[in-house]
């Protein structure tokens, strides 16, 4: 009898762990989805220029080189690029705000920069963007027809089986990833190591990035362009606990495996995966293709 019983105290303690795991999943989700449509999330980008040399004219006027949407004025200044660097001139019949405040006459900083500079005209805003040696600028509409169509998210259901210790190796020295992107330049990263992880009686391995101090992985596996965007998904780990000097476990959650930026907009500069993240695995978990963008 004590046996029976402490089979189902286990059974019982089992089910309410994958209940919590199921709504604590469940609400991450739900942040995702919230997140992509809010006010300047990624279904708001409408546009992406790379900058020449000298001058580029900004506004709706479609002869200009940075093309603003058609709610935009014709004509909202120019933005000049000399020596690496960007600097911004109004035209004088319109009101351009940088920050929200009063525009300030000064060079912008990137979005490199924690602080970089946002201009707006009404409900239009761009930005300067930095990839590698190149700078250009992202425009934002938080009433683009990507946002006001959007259809939401479609996922794999949660599979406890999918959240695996994986194993994290350091690099003996720094150690260089560099990805190819979907707009054509190369973006290089730092990489602490790489992690392998068991499935199915076999080891795989992944190398991640350093983002915003979690452990960045762009991968692609077995169901690429069937289920799942064809060129890659995001998906990010907490650090190991013992810091990225030394060996240690790393607990990667694939049902949280994400579609990059540009699954939702064509004006994202979304890296591609290396080939070491090609995983010879379908990874039938996290989320599943947006739409018809295969």
């Amino acid at each position: 009898m004590r046996t029976r019983l402490t089979v189902l105290v286990l059974l019982l303690g089992a089910a309410a762990g994958a209940d919590d795991y199921s709504r604590t999943l469940a609400e991450w989700r739900a942040k995702r989805e919230a997140k992509l449509k809010a006010d300047d999330g990624w279904l708001t980008v409408v546009g992406l220029t790379w900058l020449k040399e000298g001058a580029n004219r900004v506004g709706s006027n479609p002869g200009f080189e940075i093309q603003l949407p058609k709610s935009a004025p014709d004509n909202v200044g120019t933005l000049v690029m000399k020596a690496g660097k960007v600097r911004f001139l109004p035209h004088k019949d319109v009101a351009v705000t940088m920050n929200g405040a009063p525009l300030v006459d000064r060079d912008l900083k990137p979005d490199v920069d924690e602080h970089y500079d946002r201009l707006a005209v009404g409900r239009v805003k761009f930005f300067v963007i930095k990839r590698e040696d190149k700078l250009g600028v992202r425009i934002k509409d938080n009433d683009s027809a990507a946002r006001r169509e959007f259809a939401g998210l479609k996922w794999y259901p949660p599979d406890v089986s999918w959240k695996v210790q994986a194993k994290f190796v350091p690099w003996d020295k720094p150690h260089a990833v560099t990805f190819d992107t979907a707009v054509g330049v190369k973006e290089t990263d730092e990489s602490p190591g790489y992690v392998t992880f068991q499935r199915g009686g076999k080891e795989y391995r992944l190398e991640p990035v350093v983002d915003d101090n979690e452990l960045w992985f762009v991968m692609r596996d077995q169901t690429s362009g069937k289920t799942t965007y064809g060129a890659s998904r995001f998906l990010y780990a907490a650090m190991p606990k013992d810091g990225v000097k030394r060996a240690g476990t790393v607990e990667i959650d694939f049902n949280r495996a994400e579609n990059p930026p540009c699954v939702f907009t064509n004006f994202a500069t979304c890296p591609l995966p290396p080939p070491q993240n090609r995983l010879p695995l379908a990874v039938t978990a996290g989320e599943q293709m947006y739409g018809k963008q295969h």
